[in-house]
């Protein structure tokens, strides 16, 4: 693919008529989320037998299980990872993240758009286009984690190739192992370990090397006492709901364990989400020729406002702000782009 020209500056600013989209979704997930329509714990445990022994009917007779239980949830995930996305072996260390996998794949699909209503400036014909498909497809995904979860979903739901890096040693062995075990992974996801823990894309992305995407889940707390602190938040409001329905109460045991889990590296660094995301911005530039789309998810929405900041400084031709509405939570993809629409359609032309 011949090297885009670099983007047009004017005056430092974000061109006003492309900057901050926001696409708003309906309520629920994307169209394409397999599951959207709740889970269906027959089949589930048709393919993960184990599952059983944490399943049992809700007060209202619906199948459900204790969401307060980390081994129910990590065992949830491998069953939808097996159901839905052939993934036979899957598994994360104790005491780390256990992403919510219907949301995860969510950003897939949301992104993935991002690339189909990018790849033709004919309003026409924009709607028929299909997200891109294929190992042509290159993706970074930023902290993989020891769930390496955006890769597997990218693969399995798309075929793209990604590269998936992490400054924790014990996370990127993990990922490995998960892909030395599952075939249909090998030669589709390549590990990256980043070695400076202040950098972001420096060192990670190669010279000459081009991504039509970067990814990223920030670490949402700014101090261990703040992830700590949420932490016992989210398992006193699981208690809360769960009493509220009719459940017994969340037993002892469970308030050691939580459900999501999370290291340092995953749950929180200096500064928190907002300085995580203005590093990110920052760095983005100096790759700025090199990838079509830098996105990140952004959970707190005070913190948009500062991006867009930052990147009408930096001269980005185009912000997105895609939210993604999953019952009652709401979250974000913060997208942004320093080439002009025709560089990225002129990208597109040339992957095919």
């Amino acid at each position: 693919m011949n090297q885009p020209r670099a983007p047009r500056r004017s005056s430092g600013k974000t061109k006003s008529l492309n900057s901050q989209v926001k696409l708003t979704p309906p309520k629920g997930f994307h169209p394409r989320n397999v599951h959207g329509s709740g889970y269906d714990f027959a089949a589930l445990i048709e393919h993960t037998p184990e599952l059983e022994g944490f399943v049992r009917p809700n007060p209202y007779g619906n199948l459900s299980i204790d969401f307060s239980d980390p081994v129910a949830i990590k065992t949830l995930n491998l069953a939808l990872l097996r159901l839905h996305y052939q993934i036979e072996y899957w598994d994360i260390p104790q005491g780390f993240l256990c992403p919510p996998i219907p949301g995860r794949v969510d950003y897939l699909h949301y992104v993935a758009d991002l690339l189909a209503d990018d790849a033709t400036s004919n309003s026409a014909i924009k709607r028929a286009v299909k997200p891109p498909k294929g190992q042509k497809v290159k993706v970074l995904d930023i902290g993989t984690g020891a769930n390496g979860i955006y890769p597997i979903l990218g693969v399995r739901s798309y075929g793209w190739h990604f590269v998936a890096s992490d400054i924790d040693a014990r996370s990127v062995s993990n990922v490995q192992q998960i892909i030395d075990r599952n075939l249909c992974l090998q030669g589709k996801i390549e590990l990256r370990s980043q070695p400076n823990p202040l950098a972001i894309f420096n060192g990670m992305i190669k010279q000459g090397e081009r991504f039509d995407l970067t990814m990223c889940n920030p670490p949402f707390h700014a101090s261990l006492e703040e992830a700590t602190s949420g932490s016992e938040r989210k398992l006193k409001n699981l208690a809360s709901n769960r009493l509220a329905k009719g459940h017994d109460k969340v037993s002892d045991k469970s308030t050691d364990k939580l459900n999501f889990g999370g290291q340092k590296a995953e749950l929180w660094c200096e500064g928190g989400e907002l300085r995580f995301l203005l590093d990110m911005i920052k760095e983005s530039h100096a790759f700025s020729n090199q990838c079509l789309w830098f996105t990140s998810l952004v959970s707190k929405k005070e913190n948009l406002k500062p991006g867009y900041r930052a990147l009408e400084q930096l001269g980005a031709v185009t912000v997105q702000t895609i939210e993604m509405a999953q019952g009652n939570k709401l979250t974000r993809v913060l997208a942004w782009s320093f080439l002009e629409p025709s560089q990225r359609e002129l990208w597109h032309q040339y992957r095919r």
